[in-house]
Order: C-alpha cells, then structure tokens, then sequence
C-alpha cells in the first residue's frame, strides 16, 4: 500500500520548519523517524498535502547534561537513549523503555520526539517520561516554552502542542541511583503494550489503561502511606476506564495493571 500524493519539503533548521508550519499550516505534517506517521498515511488515517522531513536537523540529536536535568534533543533515536552512557546512568528507567520499542531497526530509525508527540496510548515512551517527571520544551514563532509530561499527553494521538509548535527539546531529571520497575505485557514480542507498568520515585505509570500515559494516583497514594508492595499494586486500576477491544477486555487490563504494578514495585526495591 503507497500513501496519498503529497509534497516533500526538508527543513534545514527548526525555524526553517516552523516557517513551513506557518505557510502551510493544517495541510502540513512532519516527519521525524517515519515509524508512526508513515503506516498512519498508508492507512489514509493521514493525508497531509505537505511533508515537513526534520530528519536532517542534527541540532535536535544530542543526550547532555545541563545541571541536575538530562537534555535530549527531539531527534535522538530510540538506540542512542537505549544504549548511551549518559542515559543509562541518569535515566535508566527512559534507556530501559527506548531499548523495548519495536526491534533494532526501529530503534535506529525511530525518534523519541517522533514517538512521543504521535501519543499512542499503548507505547512506551510516553508513560516512561511520565514516569520520570519529565519536562517537554517546544519551540513556536513566540519562543520555547516548557510543558510537564504531566501535562503534554492529552487523549489518543494528541498532544498539548500547539500547531505552531516543534518538539524541540526533552529535559529528565537526572536521577542516577534510584530504584526504578518496567514491566510489559504483549501478546508477541515487539508488540504494542495490552498493558505496561512503569515506576519511579514514589510514581507509578500505566500505559493503555485509558487514552494517555495515566498515573496510578491511588496506588501511589497508598505506598506513600506505608502500604506493601503488593497493598498498593491492588489498587494500580482505581479510576481507569481501559478500553475493551480484539486484545484484551477492561477486566482484563485490571488485572494485568495489578499483576505489573506489584512486579515493577518490587522491581524497584531490589
């Protein structure tokens, strides 16, 4: 299956793109890696008449420190967070999630500004930078401005972007020797996620319970408070409407969210 006609422009710098976006606006989308926008247009589930490629944008590929936060440009690949010294050291929890996307030659191709912003509730990266509290740094024609992972996931596949607006930036705060727990459940490897389970620092994250990255409120409420592992895990599904679809009922995902919880609590504490 090829995808609709549409026109390919390159950006040679983030204000060139930001430039493109304005002139084109809603008939405009833009490319990074290509692993979520490209099956979508194939689909006709995305039909932009212009195709703003970043892929050539080396000033968003970078993994450094800035004080007590890890910077990540946009277009860092998922094998560069996956495996990079810096990374694996200061956010082992987002190295660990990189390293679980699709196979090797995803992660090569594969953004983690690109993945974050296509905001499929069932994927990793989004729940692991909600997770580790996570700053998201985007760049319009009215400057940068940061938003809180907490914050930038919205609904299925929408992000508190604006349309003027690139991904420019990731900022983690750097979190070296805390305990941290992932755990997945897929029906075959490589898959999206029926449900997954991350944790850090008294946080607990869900990936498909619901149409974003949705934090387990009363779960962490219970394990600040002293409860087990196990105590708190049991509450992991309060408040989470999940989907019922052809993978798995909502019951189901309950389940699942309680059995992963308690392993990536336990997980953490060593």
């Amino acid at each position: 299956m090829i995808t609709a006609t549409f026109e390919y422009l390159r950006a040679g710098s983030v204000d060139e793109a930001l430039d493109m976006l304005r002139r084109h606006g809603d008939d405009a989308k833009l490319l990074a890696g290509g692993h979520s926008l490209l099956p979508m247009m194939k689909l006709r589930l995305a039909r932009p008449e212009f195709l703003i490629d970043l892929g050539g944008l080396e000033e968003l590929r970078y993994i450094r420190r800035d004080g007590d936060m890890l910077a990540i440009g946009a277009l860092t690949t998922h094998d560069m967070v996956s495996t990079a010294d810096l990374s694996r050291s200061d956010a082992p929890l987002l190295a660990h999630s990189a390293s679980q996307v699709g196979d090797p030659q995803v992660r090569h191709l594969g953004t983690l500004g690109g993945s974050l912003v296509h905001a499929d509730p069932a994927a990793d990266l989004p729940m692991a930078v909600v997770a580790c509290s996570a700053v998201m740094v985007a760049q319009g024609e009215q400057g940068r401005r940061e938003i809180a992972a907490d914050d930038f996931f919205s609904s299925p596949f929408e992000t508190a972007l604006r349309e003027d607006e690139i991904l420019v930036e990731i900022r983690i705060p750097r979190r070296a020797g805390i305990g941290w727990g992932y755990e997945k459940f897929t029906r075959r490897a490589n898959d999206w996620a029926i449900v997954a389970a991350a944790t850090l620092g008294g946080r607990i994250v869900l990936a498909n319970m619901g149409g974003r990255p949705l934090r387990a409120l009363a779960a962490e409420t219970a394990l600040a408070a002293g409860a087990s592992a196990r105590e708190a895990a049991a509450l992991a599904p309060e408040g989470m409407e999940p989907a019922d679809d052809m993978h798995a009922d909502a019951e189901y995902r309950r389940h699942l969210a309680r059995i992963l919880v308690g392993r990536a609590l336990e997980q953490a504490r060593g």
